[in-house]
Order: C-alpha cells, then sequence, then structure tokens
C-alpha cells in the first residue's frame, strides 16, 4: 500500500474511534495529532503573517510542556521512552560533531564575507542559549510524535527508511517558503533521524538543532532572530 494512503488510513481510523497499537491509545494519538495540526498552521500565521514570534514560540512550547508533564504524571517511564535522558548524549553528539563543525565553519566564512552584518553582534549569544530549547521542542514533534508513530503503529506499516523520509519532507515542508531551508533542514532531519534511531536521545538533537539554527539564520540567511522575536513589540 502507498505510504501516504496507509498513513491516511491509520488517522482516519484513529479520528472515528478505531483500535490502536498498544503503544499509545487512540486518545494519545489524536491530541497528538491535533497538536501538530495546530503547531503548523500557527507557524504560518503567526510567525510568517503576523510577526508575533515570541508569542508563538512561548505558546507552542507551554503546550507541548503541559502535555509532556501530562503524559509523565501517567506514565513515569515516558521521559526516558521520549530522550529525554543522559543515556546517548555524548554518542549522539560525538555522531554528529562533522555535521556541526561543517555548519559553524560555513556559517561564519560566509557571515565574513558579508559586510553587512557583525560576526561580534552581542545578539547572537542570547539567541544561542535559548534557540535549543525552541529546537528541542521541534525535535520532539518530529522524532518522538511523527517519526517513532510511523514505526511503531501497526497500521501504518512503514520500515524506518520510509519513516526516515516522510518526517523530513514534512519538516522541509515546515519552513515553507525558503527555498534554501527546506533543503537544508530535509538533510539535516534525515541526520538527526539516524542518531535519533540509533540512541534515542533528544536532549543532544535539541541542542545540536538550536546552535546550528542559530549560526545559519544569523550569518547565512542574514536573519537577527533576536529583533525577530521582539518585532511584533
Amino acid at each position: 500500500m502507498n505510504i501516504f494512503q496507509s498513513i491516511s488510513k491509520y488517522y482516519s481510523d484513529v479520528l472515528e474511534g478505531n483500535g490502536v497499537s498498544d503503544i499509545r491509545s487512540s486518545g494519545y494519538i489524536t491530541f497528538e495529532l491535533a497538536g501538530i495540526i495546530i503547531t503548523a498552521t500557527l507557524k504560518f500565521i503567526m510567525m510568517a503573517w503576523l510577526n508575533m514570534v515570541a508569542f508563538y514560540v512561548s505558546g507552542i512550547c507551554f503546550f507541548w510542556i503541559g502535555y509532556i508533564v501530562y503524559r509523565y504524571v501517567h506514565d513515569r517511564t515516558v521521559l526516558v521512552k521520549w530522550g529525554f535522558r543522559r543515556e546517548g548524549f555524548s554518542q549522539t553528539l560525538v555522531f554528529l560533531i562533522p555535521f556541526i563543525i561543517l555548519c559553524i565553519l560555513t556559517s561564519i566564512i560566509l557571515g565574513k564575507a558579508n559586510t553587512s552584518i557583525s560576526i561580534l553582534n552581542w545578539r547572537v549569544i542570547p539567541v544561542l542559549f535559548l534557540y535549543p530549547l525552541w529546537g528541542l521542542f521541534q525535535q520532539y514533534i518530529m522524532l518522538v510524535l511523527i517519526a517513532d508513530n510511523l514505526i511503531e503503529l501497526e497500521k501504518i506499516e512503514l520500515k524506518k527508511y520510509q519513516a526516515i523520509i516522510v518526517t523530513a519532507l514534512l519538516f522541509s515542508f515546515i519552513h515553507y517558503p525558503s527555498f534554501f531551508l527546506m533543503v537544508f533542514t530535509f538533510f539535516m532531519e534525515i541526520i538527526f533521524l539516524l542518531a535519533w534511531f540509533r540512541w534515542k536521545n533528544l536532549l543532544a538533537l535539541g541542542l545540536t538543532h538550536g546552535v546550528i539554527a542559530t549560526l545559519l539564520l544569523f550569518y547565512v540567511l542574514e536573519r537577527d532572530l533576536w529583533i525577530e522575536l521582539f518585532e511584533w513589540f
């Protein structure tokens, strides 16, 4: 059966209240699906259209924190299952080091070549501290709620490589209309997914996402994320 037909059939069964895998109940899956759709839709409305970046980012973070806490209260093992753990942290970072170094060097070289921005701009510092948290929630959605569901749920029956491609495509699409970001995030997410399925450490991936995104957006795409964060004000 076609990949997307399988996914469509699965979520149709969920919304109709039919049975699902024991790994996650239909109620959780329905909520997660709704949350993902809301998160993606509000991104285009609040960030791309209204420039309400601070409201969007903080609101989405609180929304998913609430869900994570709720699930933890009902299942004390869920944080470990979702990659909020120390195990695999160093292995994941070691695996990502070549990619991290490549991105950092590229950002710095292009930043120096661009006379319109300053490499030593102080606004990079607070963003470097804040963006990893935002990267953590983005990867939580992509890796835990999407990729793991695609792998674990029997009604979809996707192979691991198929789940990797579908997840990377979804992450790429959310960065529309920037063609550069769509291409870059597609390949970045493939690398992240390979590390995720091997070591299951979300913390290292969120940290890496935050650092790379900050440098890439600031120095390569010339976007001052600190100013963008409070532009609506």
